[in-house]
């Protein structure tokens, strides 16, 4: 180990990617993201496991432009089925 490292053009953020995974940042309805994270607890997936296939369910179903008035539309679709 050394006694200093080198840090000056280190960058923040995982090392090495995940393949086929893109990082976004999405605003969901606070009731939305606390459903998913109940199941989530229930199925011992993650809860953004379980948003992202809600969503491959949804394309496979239907091939519509993903807009956020779609996904919100899937997400209510994916709680009132899960009721």
């Amino acid at each position: 180990m050394k006694k200093e490292y080198e840090f000056s053009k280190a960058r923040r953020g995982a090392v090495v990617g995940l393949a086929g995974k893109t990082r976004i940042t999405i605003y969901l309805d606070n009731e939305i993201v606390q459903e998913f994270k109940k199941q989530a607890e229930k199925t011992g997936k993650g809860y953004q496991t379980l948003i992202n296939e809600a969503l491959k369910m949804y394309l496979g179903n239907k091939q519509k432009t993903l807009t956020a008035d779609v996904v919100r539309k899937i997400v209510r679709e994916e709680l009132e089925a899960t009721s």
